[in-house]
């Protein structure tokens, strides 16, 4: 639908030569991470990321970038982009519970004292600030560097990352692909990204 030639596979050398490289992931997050090391592919994905091309996290995609999850225990994650991953409050603070997962509908915003230009150059650019995004999620990522943060989220009384930028690598909570119209615009966006740095490459390369 915007222009890339998309392929599912589990085959590093294949991972190794794409253009640009998305991590989905329904499910959880020790399962996700044990499956990835079976079929020895944490080594390729890190060294995708840590490339240069871009790199899109979706929904437990998003989170296992962290370090480290409390998902059923503790577990380790690619760490590139260092942090946790926490579950979402029971609670709110006035003792009223809270249901999770969420699932629905939920506004994304710029992070505190940003406006829609922050996401100029990203596969939010363009988009108005309060769109409605589809979520469905227990867990939510905590990064240690708080720069990293590319949009948040409130629920109920709670706010949390749910997107994130470090340098290459672009990640999301909530399904782009669920999204109606405004969540296709975030992969033109990213297609567009991914475009741009295979021709600069080959243009690199002579």
């Amino acid at each position: 639908y915007v222009g890339l030639q998309a392929v599912i596979t589990h085959e590093a050398e294949e991972i190794l030569r794409a253009h640009g490289l998305v991590l989905p992931g329904v499910g959880a997050f020790g399962d996700a991470m044990h499956h990835l090391e079976v079929m020895d592919l944490i080594g390729p994905i890190k060294d995708f990321a840590q490339g240069g091309r871009p790199f899109l996290g979706i929904c437990l995609g998003m989170q296992l970038l962290a370090t480290e999850s409390e998902e059923f225990g503790r577990h380790r994650g690619l760490d590139l982009v260092p942090g946790s991953v926490v579950r979402l409050p029971s609670a709110k603070k006035n003792g009223e519970r809270i249901k999770v997962p969420q699932v629905g509908w939920n506004r994304i915003v710029a992070p505190a004292g940003k406006d829609e230009t922050f996401w100029t150059g990203t596969p939010l650019a363009g988009l108005a600030g309060g769109e409605y995004m589809y979520f469905v999620h227990s867990f939510h990522p905590n990064p240690s560097d708080p720069g990293v943060v590319l949009c948040v989220t409130e629920y109920e009384d709670f706010s949390f990352a749910s997107g994130l930028a470090r340098g290459n690598v672009s990640a999301f909570q909530f399904h782009p692909e669920k999204s109606g119209p405004q969540g296709l615009k975030i992969y033109q966006n990213w297609a567009s990204m991914v475009k741009t740095s295979a021709r600069e490459r080959e243009h690199a390369r002579g």
